[in-house]
């Protein structure tokens, strides 16, 4: 007998995300399980940094007090709690909620997975012939001059499924995939098995859609006029098939909205082709049906899976040096000439620029001609320096910078007084195969169990994608107007490449989106593109494109020297250019 759909709500979405949630989702309305999702690329680096202070630590502290405040609700009504808040010490963690379990009085199995950390075998794994090459450059870790502190392989949901199978309250895990939160409790639900790839994909889909929390919801939605109800989203809820399709709903009476766009929007954050590739399946996010079911219900239908790759994607993080930044303010006439004065005495007093191992400068124009207030008199000057001795970018850095208040250009003041040097890290995605990584559930009883990688014929094929018109299609007569007239994106980082997801809201629309924005145009929209690859994928079932900036963040958003290191805001600055837009297109 097929059992109902499971209800799943996701609380968190990164580490320092809204304390609340999780109580709020709880008290909410009806739910079966709450994951939460807190670990990014840079979340691992935080953690290695706490576990260097005390041994004891190295998992997400926060989830202590969300669980704390819902331990005796969830046992008295049966919730499951799957979250991968274990960072780096998941038996730790696991350790901390049995005791705060204990002091509520709630008799809840306490499971943890384990094996993802790659650490204590990284030599053997070097030695055995595994280059751990760059998924971006190509290159063997073993040409760099890094030395990393973390690496995680990204495993899949089948331990989670073997824990809560054995009668797991409570699911701790560390460095899973986002999405394997949800794989892993639809796995157990419906007893799917290994090969049920379709199933899996929508599960995969699913757990794409809830993990970032109320982006969901409304939360940095491009088209917010579309929000009536702006109070603080509710925590996004799955409610998740035998056969892989789900609804996407909040709790009744919480702020903003469920779309198509708004899942849209989160279906295209952070990936790169359509063949979203995780350790369990191969979701072919270019196969799925999208359609409003009724008000803040969303349906998912037909997402089809193909087998997993033989090797798991790992995030290695390491120390890259020190680095400090100061912002001089420029005020008035004559910003450009300023600037490389203040560029050209700051770097004399330090003795070059190639004192450092890296210098970068940007220019940020806020100014404009006749302003009306001193805001609009105003620009930037950030400088950032980096060097792998922190002697050369502490003070000595920022005073300098000081130095110049009285001796060079008028006007001249800092955002901030002289700041000290901090080290930033640098990330680094590979692969592994996956037969070299143990992937382990220890279960309640401390009992320890093997979760097999599975016996996977690799052999998967996208789908055929329908023929689009061709760039010389005729549409019209064109205006220039803000490409935002007629289209929504969502943008963001994964590692040191840029993605920007872009669609739109009619056939006719989506004809033209697809002819119009090439690789060769987005590039001119976005000057900062022109010199690097740009990967280009189509999503017509969503009448959507994604690109990837290969590159735009540098070695990630931990080393990045961008004011906006995670690309957050590049889609709406894409939104924001001209470019001829046909007149029958706009409303």
């Amino acid at each position: 007998m097929t059992k109902r759909p499971v209800r799943i709500g996701n609380a968190s979405g990164f580490y320092g995300d809204r304390l609340t949630a999780m109580r709020d989702l709880v008290s909410g309305g009806e739910i079966d399980v709450i994951t939460g999702d807190y670990l990014a690329e840079l979340t691992m680096l935080i953690l290695w940094k706490a576990l260097q202070k005390n041994p004891e630590t190295g998992y997400v502290r926060t989830f202590l007090s969300q669980f704390s405040e819902i331990v005796t609700d969830c046992a008295q009504r049966n919730i499951k709690i799957v979250v991968n808040a274990g960072g780096l010490n998941p038996a730790g963690m696991a350790r901390q909620i049995r005791a705060v379990a204990a002091e509520a009085g709630a008799d809840l199995r306490i499971s943890h997975v384990e094996g993802d950390d790659l650490m204590p075998k990284l030599h053997s794994l070097l030695d055995s012939g595994i280059a751990f090459e760059n998924l971006d450059t190509g290159a063997p870790l073993a040409d760099s001059d890094l030395s990393p502190v973390t690496a995680n392989a990204y495993l899949g949901g089948w331990g989670i499924a073997a824990a809560l199978r054995g009668g797991a309250d409570v699911v701790i895990t560390g460095r899973v995939t986002d999405a394997a939160l949800v794989v892993g409790v639809g796995a157990w639900w419906h007893d799917w098995k290994r090969t049920d790839y379709d199933a899996l994909a929508g599960a995969v889909a699913a757990g794409h859609i809830i993990e970032c929390g109320p982006q969901a919801t409304g939360g940095n939605y491009s088209q917010f006029s579309e929000i009536t109800d702006r109070r603080y989203p509710g925590s996004p809820v799955a409610e998740l098939a035998a056969d892989g399709s789900f609804i996407i709903t909040k709790h009744a009476g919480t702020g903003g909205l469920v779309s198509v766009g708004t899942v849209t929007a989160q279906l295209l954050y952070e990936i790169a082709s359509p063949a979203y590739v995780n350790p369990d399946v191969v979701a072919h996010f270019d196969t799925m049906s999208v359609t409003q079911e009724g008000p803040d219900r969303v349906l998912v239908t037909g997402t089809i899976g193909s087998p997993p790759p033989p090797t798991l994607k790992v995030s290695m993080n390491s120390i890259g040096g020190y680095r400090n930044t100061m912002t001089m303010v420029l005020t008035g006439l004559d910003i450009e000439d300023k600037a490389a004065w203040a560029v050209d005495e700051l770097f004399e007093l330090l003795g070059g620029r190639d004192q450092f191992d890296s210098v970068d400068v940007q220019l940020l124009r806020y100014d404009r001609a006749d302003p009306k207030s001193m805001v609009d008199a105003t620009a930037h000057l950030r400088v950032t320096v980096k060097d792998r001795d922190r002697t050369k970018v502490d003070r000595a850095f920022s005073n300098g910078v000081v130095e110049l208040a009285v001796a060079g250009y008028p006007g001249f003041h800092t955002t901030t007084p002289p700041t000290s040097a901090g080290e930033f890290g640098v990330y680094w995605p590979t692969l592994v195969p996956a037969s070299a990584v143990d992937h382990i559930v220890v279960h309640a009883d401390g009992n320890r169990e093997t979760i097999s990688h599975g016996d996977h014929e690799h052999s998967a094929t996208a789908p055929a994608q329908r023929e689009f018109l061709s760039q010389e299609a005729d549409f019209g007569p064109t205006t220039r107007r803000p490409l935002g007239a007629v289209v929504a994106t969502r943008s963001g980082d994964k590692g040191g490449n840029a993605n920007v997801g872009v669609w739109t809201d009619t056939p006719e629309r989506w004809d033209w989106l697809c002819s119009h924005l090439d690789v060769q145009r987005l590039k001119a929209l976005i000057p900062e593109a022109a010199g690097l690859p740009v990967l280009r994928y189509e999503l017509p079932n969503l009448k959507a494109l994604n690109f990837v900036i290969v590159g735009y963040l540098g070695q990630g958003v931990a080393s990045c020297t961008k004011t906006d290191p995670q690309a957050k805001g590049l889609g709406e600055y894409l939104r924001a250019v001209y470019t001829d837009i046909p007149d029958k297109l706009v409303n």
